[in-house]
């Protein structure tokens, strides 16, 4: 990993911690696969903290940019799907 997550200063600890995690399983999706319940809570934290759809969008941007991995089109099969386990 070479790159840094994109993260808010004005966030909390406990939601810095969080959203971190949610990039993290993105992570894991892309390179091991993960279930489908644990992406979508994850997902429905990052949420939370970040409700702004414009906020999410360029954090996601960020992320992706930095990583190659993309998590609008992650969460596009994680909903589409019936499937447990999620492999992007």
């Amino acid at each position: 990993m070479n790159y840094q997550y994109p993260i808010d200063y004005s966030w909390e600890t406990n939601e810095t911690v969080d959203v971190i995690r949610f990039f993290q399983c993105v992570e894991l999706a892309y390179e091991k696969g993960i279930e489908r319940d644990i992406l979508i809570a994850a997902y429905q934290r990052f949420k939370e903290i970040v409700p702004s759809k414009s906020e999410e969008k360029k954090l996601c941007k960020d992320f992706e940019e930095g990583s190659g991995y993309s998590t609008y089109l992650l969460l596009k099969k994680a909903k589409e799907t019936s499937s447990e386990k999620i492999k992007g």
